[in-house]
């Protein structure tokens, strides 16, 4: 099959930066929901705006590219051994070009494989069938979402739903409680695949494979469906709103399937996947490996944006690093930024070892962005960004207000809020927390004009490195101020409350 590799390179690189026409359709559909002006509406406004720029450029549209999660299936005789060695060529093919992010790291060592292939990555799952042709179909799930998966094992008691039972409305419970859990770390909106029934590993497994079903199909058991359908009414009642910012819309998909169990166990499982649902797959020709037919995919998408992003108002605070005590204390939650000039990166491993050592560079003043960029370098050794969004947050909490105190940083920009160790840590210190719109590498990456140095590069690889960058109007929110304030605690107290007074009908 001389023209499988690049098949199969086609196919990564469009999972990566053309969100499938499902996705387009849910997210399409929930753009005006918000109130106009609120941060529910910023976000998915910025959002529209990378889904376009993504599939305009060609560039990832998380920089988070996550594992690459392969499920094939293959007429009697095709040699899977050499298309797998055709699809890790394309893997690393595709990392070479900067479509995807170098994620695969020894767990063992921390070292950062380069490009994506490792023991157990990326992952496949095959399977033969009678049908003459192959199909492929691919899944990028990113690590922020994947930290918000969750098993559940019935009967249990659960934080503002209480006793869940083994039946479907203790299914349902764990579900809701699961899309609560979330919050904005996962970048919601988002959307949920589920497992009823199997073993621990299967369960976690056959979650996931829900997410390969499009979001606006129907469930062919009539009970599921209808529980599909509960879920999606209770959940965007909870408030969570896109990014966690508050709002109308929570997730724009759940899938159900039931699986057969032991009578000792009754495991629900949940998987995780944001807006930036990278799901996409091809039908092969066998004999010649070239592509017949695309799955999911829109081969010629409308804009999505109605403007260009976080829409702006003349009343935004500029901020030129390095900062003062008293511009970070004029902040409240609510506010709108841009940063312009020096803006620094760290991420887990930064963060680790900051605590016991100095760091390479000044920080004093500074702005410490939670971000795993795409790079690339060019012949003359200068460097690029491809795509730069934010990561989830909430990792750093055991390090962060230390960090703060330590450093002198001002401001600390990521996604998913921080705990109340970071809360205090900003009130002390005189720091922000800002929220950038998660998901939104390519916004992102347009407002950073240049690289100005990298550390640690060797030692912890890409994503961890501690890059240096010069941007020019880099928005984002103010979600916790210096004054004890959170919009993340706001809005987990008061979903919780919804979540406890929510409604549920009786299942018959």
């Amino acid at each position: 099959m001389e023209q499988f590799r690049q098949s199969m390179l086609d196919l990564i690189i469009q999972t990566s930066t053309n969100l499938p026409a499902d996705v387009r359709r849910a997210m399409e559909a929930i753009l005006d929901k918000e109130e106009p002006g609120s941060q529910a509406a910023t976000a998915l406004s910025t959002i529209a705006r990378n889904i376009d720029m993504a599939c305009e450029n060609e560039g990832a549209i998380c920089q988070d590219t996550g594992m690459p999660t392969f499920k094939i299936k293959t007429p009697v005789g095709v040699n899977q051994l050499d298309m797998q060695k055709d699809i890790l060529w394309a893997i690393e093919e595709a990392t070479k070009r900067g479509k995807l992010r170098p994620n695969t790291v020894d767990p063992v060592t921390g070292k950062n494989s380069g490009n994506n292939i490792g023991s157990g990555a990326p992952v496949f799952y095959w399977e033969q069938w009678e049908n003459d042709h192959i199909e492929v179909k691919l899944i990028l799930k990113g690590g922020g979402c994947e930290n918000k998966n969750i098993q559940y094992s019935l009967p249990a008691t659960l934080e503002h739903l209480g006793k869940a039972g083994r039946d479907l409305e203790g299914v349902r419970k764990c579900i809701l409680h699961a899309v609560w859990q979330a919050q904005g770390q996962g970048c919601s909106v988002g959307a949920i695949g589920v497992a009823i029934g199997a073993d621990r590993a299967m369960g976690y497994s056959h979650a996931k494979d829900q997410l390969f079903r499009e979001l606006d199909d129907t469930n062919p058991d009539p009970v599921l469906a209808k529980l599909e359908d509960e879920i999606m009414e209770h959940a965007n009642k909870l408030n969570i709103g896109p990014m966690g910012f508050g709002g109308n819309s929570t997730l724009i998909g759940c899938k159900i399937g039931k699986y057969h169990r032991l009578p000792a166990s009754f495991f629900v499982s949940v998987a995780y996947d944001c807006w930036a649902f990278r799901r996409l797959g091809v039908e092969i020709d066998a004999a010649t490996g070239g592509i017949r037919t695309w799955m999911y995919r829109d081969a010629d998408p409308k804009a999505m944006a109605k403007q260009e992003g976080i829409p702006l108002t003349g009343k935004e605070v500029v901020l030129r690093p390095p900062i003062s005590d008293e511009q970070i204390r004029a902040l409240k939650v609510g506010d709108i930024v841009l940063i312009s000039g020096r803006m620094f990166t760290g991420r887990d491993a930064l963060h680790k070892y900051l605590m016991d050592h100095d760091a390479p560079v000044d920080m004093n003043g500074g702005v410490l962005y939670h971000c795993g960029p795409v790079m690339l370098q060019d012949d003359s050794g200068e460097w690029h960004v491809k795509a730069a969004g934010p990561t989830t947050s909430i990792r750093e909490e055991p390090y962060q207000a230390d960090i703060i105190g330590k450093f002198g940083i001002r401001a600390v920009i990521g996604k998913g809020g921080m705990g109340p160790k970071t809360s205090a840590g900003l009130k002390e210190h005189g720091a922000v927390y800002l929220n950038a719109i998660g998901g939104a590498a390519q916004y992102y990456a347009e407002t950073i004009k240049k690289v100005t140095g990298v550390h640690f590069l060797e030692e912890f690889g890409i994503p961890e490195a501690l890059w240096e960058f010069e941007t020019e109007d880099f928005a984002a929110i103010v979600t916790m101020d210096a004054h004890g304030n959170s919009l993340h605690a706001d809005v987990l107290e008061d979903s919780a409350q919804r979540l406890e007074q929510l409604d549920l009908p009786v299942i018959q």
